[in-house]
């Protein structure tokens, strides 16, 4: 009934406003038919996409608010060769190019940024989900181990640029999200944009009653991002993020439970109630300032807090941690006769501090209530520094060809407090020396095509570097691997058709893998060297079918081998067998015809191959396809007040499958192994924003 009312209203509004709002340019829906350069963040050394020698996904605004604003992992996976996998928003796993992919629970083997503030713990752990998705400017994903600048990510790097106000004047806005099984999504945000400084504050509740059992979610957050000071030559930015979270967690379920009822939970997990709880903060200072014509410097500090509690059906965790850092890069540029040159050159200073407890979970004795703390059972700490001196250089040998070569070196040592043992342990890893060297070729400004060699690691989570018994392994070495790249972005048709592509070789060493000690516990052991290669293909095209249409389109396809090239484990030799954990194959495509009424329609489509879920590769997961769909109407009410409504379907076949998968699920007595986390079935869902331009 409240969908037949929302079409009927939504109707009504197109019907009354689209004729008086054909002339309207305050709502952008019909874009240039050039498909517009992509700038990237000063990260890099270059300023735009075309001339980035790596292979780099991006996520314009546009595309981040493509769905329904609260599932990150929709839009990621529409970039070629990175796969996110989801289960109810509380336990993502992102791997790229294979790397991260066997990881048991979240993502690690990549760093990300927000901002210049690290979103990588020192425990190597990985968490985006946090940050409100109409909070971001632009995601860059970069594809492979270019550690030259942004140090220990073996499968790559995520930056995320935080929303910041581009118009001059003040403006305000309000959303909601409504949908199936209790979807509902507020946000609040105001943003000012002066002469010298700029303020964009925010705040969001995301809620949903979930459709398994036990997995009910509610978070809230507020971010603030600005600039104040500016000048021509300098300003100082600031970011700051608070995350209140409480998640139910369902855990993952059998075959049979998945096929027969993958509503249900994993009953240990149902009936301890188990959650995950936390508060998290992050914030940063960043001053860039011109020195002079040919040299800036860009020096940066935060800081990132969290406290959280985790009831789980064997234990009950506690978690502290506090990091903090700096980061401070020049980047110049000066010729040699008449070549050109750019640099960049810096160091980036990393500390973390982690507490963690755990304790007895007496739910069994709690009367059906759920989770019980009893008496502690264990309590540890570790610290965890390092420091990544990084450069790179760029030579612009002529028009058509620049040579680019970077390096990054890392120290990392760290110290374990056990506080069961009355004992402390000081360990470090070697300094690891990490090279990039790639080459550019501009055949017109239109074409480019590259090259690239490097190197790069991954420094174990805290729990891979311990014993069974809680102390430092001394024989635990971080993961390495070179990679060899070769790729072209090109543009036909006047700028209306963007192909890029990439083909790519990967040789992983000392792979960690994760050695099950327990119910849902593990430790590490470097056991085999992988291999990752393949094709990666993106295709986006613009239509301007004529003065009242655009066709926009996009297709993203990568092709990938990913195995075992040495890999024994006590008995068994799975050598040339398939990486556990990702797809071989994966194509993403889609439509979005926007009009010059307002009126819009998007749909975007998915297919995932087939996953081995165990190192045997005895067992897979079924491939899948997913149809989503999206239609809306934006519209100007009053002058400088501006509306969006829309309504979306999401996975409309109603397909069965694994939205994620843990990679090594064993049987528990006499269970079999509980490998899936089943996904959403079909879904619906409305949004309703209005904006006003002061």
């Amino acid at each position: 009934m409240l969908l037949k009312k929302y079409c009927f209203f939504l109707l009504l509004i197109i019907f009354q406003n689209t004729f008086a709002q054909e002339k309207s340019k305050s709502i952008d829906t019909v874009k240039t038919e050039k498909l517009e350069e992509v700038i990237i963040s000063s990260f890099h050394i270059n300023k735009d996409l075309q001339n980035a020698p790596a292979s780099i996904g991006i996520l314009s605004k546009k595309d981040l608010l493509q769905n329904n604003t609260t599932d990150i992992s929709t839009v990621i996976n529409t970039i070629p060769g990175v796969f996110m996998q989801s289960a109810n928003f509380t336990t993502t796993r992102i791997s790229i190019r294979g790397i991260g992919a066997r990881t048991p629970y979240g993502t690690n083997k990549i760093r990300a940024f927000y901002g210049s503030i690290p979103l990588t713990s020192g425990n190597s752990e990985t968490v985006i989900d946090d940050i409100d998705l109409e909070n971001i400017g632009q995601i860059e994903i970069i594809k492979g181990p270019l550690s030259s600048v942004y140090g220990a990510g073996l499968g790559g790097a995520i930056l995320i640029s935080p929303q910041l106000s581009k118009k001059e004047g003040s403006s305000a806005g309000i959303s909601s999200v409504f949908g199936s099984f209790g979807l509902l999504k507020n946000s609040l945000n105001f943003s000012l944009n002066e002469k010298h400084s700029s303020l964009n504050l925010s705040y969001h509740k995301l809620e949903t009653e979930g459709w398994r059992k036990n997995s009910a979610y509610n978070r809230e957050g507020v971010t603030l991002a600005g600039e104040l000071f500016k000048k021509q030559n300098s300003k100082l930015s600031y970011f700051s993020n608070y995350t209140y979270l409480k998640a139910f967690i369902p855990s993952s379920i059998n075959k049979t439970m998945f096929e027969n009822s993958p509503q249900s939970g994993a009953p240990t997990w149902v009936a301890s109630k188990g959650y995950k709880e936390y508060k998290s903060t992050l914030a940063g200072l960043a001053y860039d300032f011109k020195i002079n014509e040919n040299l800036s410097n860009s020096t940066s500090i935060f800081i990132n807090y969290k406290d959280s509690n985790e009831p789980r059906p064997f234990d009950i965790l506690r978690q502290y941690t506090f990091a903090s850092g700096a980061r401070t890069q020049f980047l110049g540029n000066f010729k040699i006769k008449e070549i050109e040159n750019q640099f960049i050159a810096g160091i980036e200073y990393f500390a973390d501090n982690y507490t963690g407890n755990t304790f007895e979970n007496l739910y069994q004795q709690n009367n059906g209530q759920g989770s019980l703390q009893g008496n502690q059972l264990t309590e540890n700490g570790q610290k965890r520094r390092f420091y990544n001196i990084f450069s790179q250089i760029r030579t612009l040998l002529s028009k058509h060809f620049e040579v680019q070569a970077g390096l990054n070196y890392n120290k990392t040592q760290f110290e374990l407090e056990n506080y069961n043992l009355n004992s402390t342990q000081k360990y470090s890893y070697d300094g690891i020396f990490s090279p990039q060297l790639s080459l550019l070729f501009k055949t017109s400004e239109q074409r480019t095509f590259y090259f690239s060699a490097s190197r790069g690691f991954s420094l174990p989570a805290t729990e891979e570097t311990l014993t069974s018994n809680g102390t430092i392994n001394p024989d635990i070495k971080p993961e390495n691997g070179y990679n060899f790249e070769a790729g072209g972005k090109l543009y036909f048709f006047n700028k209306k058709l963007y192909t890029e592509f990439a083909v790519y070789r990967m040789e992983i060493k000392d792979l960690l893998v994760a050695k099950r000690v327990g119910d849902d516990q593990y430790v590490g052991v470097n056991a085999g060297k992988t291999f990752h290669e393949g094709i990666e293909i993106t295709l986006k095209h613009n239509w301007q079918i004529n003065r009242f249409f655009t066709l926009n389109s996009y297709i993203g396809a990568s092709v990938g081998k990913y195995e075992f090239k040495e890999f024994i484990d006590h008995e068994n030799n799975y050598s040339g067998n398939k990486l556990t954990g990702v797809p071989s194959n994966k194509v993403n495509a889609g439509l979005f015809l926007n009009t010059r009424l307002g009126i819009y329609l998007n749909a975007d489509y998915q297919f995932v191959d087939k996953i081995p879920m165990n190192d045997a590769n005895s067992v897979y997961s079924d491939s899948y396809s997913v149809v989503n769909l999206k239609t809306g109407y934006r519209f100007e009410i009053l002058h400088n007040l501006s509306s969006n409504l829309a309504f979306g379907i999401n996975n409309l076949a109603n397909e069965k499958y694994a939205s994620l998968i843990l990679p090594n699920a064993v049987a528990i007595g006499n269970t079999t192994p509980r490998y899936y986390y089943p996904g959403l079935p079909v879904n619906y869902y409305g949004t309703i924003s209005l904006n006003y331009l002061f």
